[in-house]
């Protein structure tokens, strides 16, 4: 842990017009921290204790049901804060969801009292505080649409184009799809399976490559028609 620098506010410019008591808390109370990749943040039903401003690196969101299946609700990034955080600290409930870093991260965590504090201090704060929450939010309003309502098909020829490498596919499992789009392995896997048939792709062994992306996009097209 290390003491706040001015320098971390490049991430979250909004922050950058704190009126100066505000700015003087969020340097003596904010702790910059470093997690190695895999750290879990927090799980369901753990307490929140600290409003996390992720300067780099990647959180990965997610719930699983009690029959296993998972999914992922959303990522929190360089400049980002997690809704879920933000929530459960002005409700003070527990999590229901669990929060695992995808790679190593540089953040500064601000503890519940400080948070609470800027949040009845300064405009600023609160702005940004519910400018991010509401940001996040129509993405879940999305992803809670897509779920309820878009075709697999549709969703996994999206999510393959918008997530190749250089080299023009993805390292990953059927298991890690299905949780990536809120289905069951084996409907993923059905459905990979047919795109391999109309030569849209190539699978093999945790790889997915794309063979046609136009195809793939045109198809994901058709469920904004």
């Amino acid at each position: 842990m290390a003491a706040v620098r001015d320098d971390w506010l490049d991430a979250f410019p909004a922050l950058r017009a704190l009126e100066p008591g505000a700015l003087d808390l969020l340097r003596d109370q904010g702790t910059r921290m470093a997690m190695p990749r895999g750290t879990v943040l927090f799980r369901i039903g753990s307490l929140c204790r600290n409003f996390l401003l992720l300067l780099d690196g990647t959180v990965r969101v997610q719930m699983t049901a009690e029959t296993g299946r998972e999914i992922v609700l959303y990522r929190v990034g360089r400049g980002e804060t997690c809704i879920l955080t933000t929530a459960c600290l002005m409700t003070r409930a527990d999590y229901n969801a669990d929060g695992v870093a995808e790679t190593d991260l540089d953040a500064v965590a601000l503890g519940a009292g400080a948070f609470h504090e800027l949040l009845a201090r300064s405009a600023v704060f609160r702005d940004f505080a519910f400018a991010s929450f509401g940001n996040r939010l129509l993405g879940m309003m999305t992803l809670v649409e897509e779920v309820a309502f878009g075709r697999i098909d549709l969703r996994l020829a999206r999510f393959l184009v918008d997530h190749r490498d250089e080299r023009g596919g993805l390292d990953t499992t059927h298991q890690a799809l299905a949780v990536e789009l809120g289905t069951a392995r084996e409907v993923v896997s059905r459905q990979l399976k047919e795109f391999e048939r109309r030569g849209l792709v190539e699978l093999s062994r945790g790889r997915v490559a794309v063979r046609d992306a136009d195809a793939l996009l045109a198809l994901s097209g058709e469920e904004r028609v």
